[in-house]
């Protein structure tokens, strides 16, 4: 239904102060007289009489506020000021939407918000003010879409194929199955992060390496698995790399079982593929890996494994490892 114009309301006001009746002056409008009898409600003043000029102007006070995104709403202040938080906090907008839903913090009363939302606000909101997109994954003044990374064609004798990797591991039925790769920095420099991913808690576990030789990423796996109790390390799946070529020294010391993808394909193990791509907010590609400690590449794994996850229903992947051992902190190593 067309709405009701400056014209149209100055009609029903000369209409009004002559007494005419509302069906009356609906009917010379060829409106329904229940729209303009809701017209005269919505925007008379008490006991004043019915004006043009105040009608259209409460009209557009409305329409103004309706199309307000929802963290500019002066309602919404709280949730603002907790989104606005949350994000410089590094957690992304699907997270922070997540908890909002599934975990309210208290202050919040009740006020939940989308991922959409959010992003809308960062990108053409008041967010965009306070360059907040700074603080998102991949720190990107305009919303992209993302691409896929090429992976690289190493082939490893002897390997166990991924097709033979039980469905108990593929559908993260059971905890203790990993995902290993490495993250490259600088190409100039040849200092590496060996990662590490747990399937079904998502846990991370980072490392320094000086090069991707085999002997460096079996070393910091087995650093890895002295973090945790034994029974948290069931199988490690690997890409081609030539980094998963001690793979059968971890086999026989641990007991684990070990699984390579095909060739073109590290899509298979996604899970540590997107880890990969978090890890970046904080070590963007190009990055002189070779300046960090191994205290800050230790801090940057512990802000993922506090992160809250939507596949976790908004738990943290160390809360879920606590859970799951009843060990608590004691496991952020």
């Amino acid at each position: 239904m067309q709405r009701i114009t400056f014209f149209e309301r100055q009609i029903i006001e000369s209409g009004l102060r002559v007494g005419k009746p509302v069906r009356a002056i609906a009917k010379c409008l060829s409106r329904d007289h229940r729209v303009i009898q809701r017209e005269v409600n919505r925007n008379r003043m008490f006991i004043r009489p019915y004006s043009a000029i105040l009608a259209q102007r409460l009209t557009d006070q409305r329409e103004q506020k309706r199309h307000q995104r929802k963290l500019e709403k002066l309602e919404f202040q709280p949730l603002r000021q907790y989104v606005i938080k949350q994000l410089k906090e590094d957690l992304s907008p699907e997270q922070i939407a997540g908890v909002t839903t599934q975990q309210p913090p208290l202050e919040l009363k009740g006020q939940s918000i989308s991922h959409e939302s959010i992003y809308q606000y960062v990108y053409e909101g008041g967010g965009r003010f306070e360059n907040l997109y700074y603080h998102l994954r991949r720190k990107r003044k305009k919303r992209q879409k993302q691409r896929a990374r090429k992976p690289q064609k190493i082939v490893i004798p002897e390997r166990i194929s991924i097709h033979q990797r039980p469905a108990e591991i593929n559908e993260k039925l059971a905890f203790g199955h990993w995902e290993s790769d490495t993250l490259e920095g600088k190409r100039s420099i040849k200092e590496y992060v060996s990662v590490q991913y747990e399937r079904k808690s998502q846990l991370a576990r980072l490392h320094k390496i000086i090069d991707k030789s085999a002997i460096e990423t079996e070393e910091v796996i087995r650093d890895s698995i002295g973090s945790l109790p034994q029974y948290l390390w069931q199988s490690i799946t690997f890409d081609n790399g030539l980094e998963g070529a001690n793979h059968y020294q971890l086999k026989n010391d641990y007991q684990l079982k070990t699984y390579f993808c095909d060739a073109y394909a590290a899509w298979q193990k996604g899970g540590v593929e997107n880890l990969n791509g978090l890890i970046r907010q904080y070590i963007p590609k190009g990055s002189d890996i070779s300046k960090l400690t191994e205290d800050q590449i230790y801090a940057i794994q512990e802000k993922l494994n506090n992160r809250p996850r939507k596949s976790l229903n908004y738990l943290t992947p160390n809360q879920v490892i606590a859970q799951e051992t009843g060990l608590g902190g004691a496991l952020e190593t």
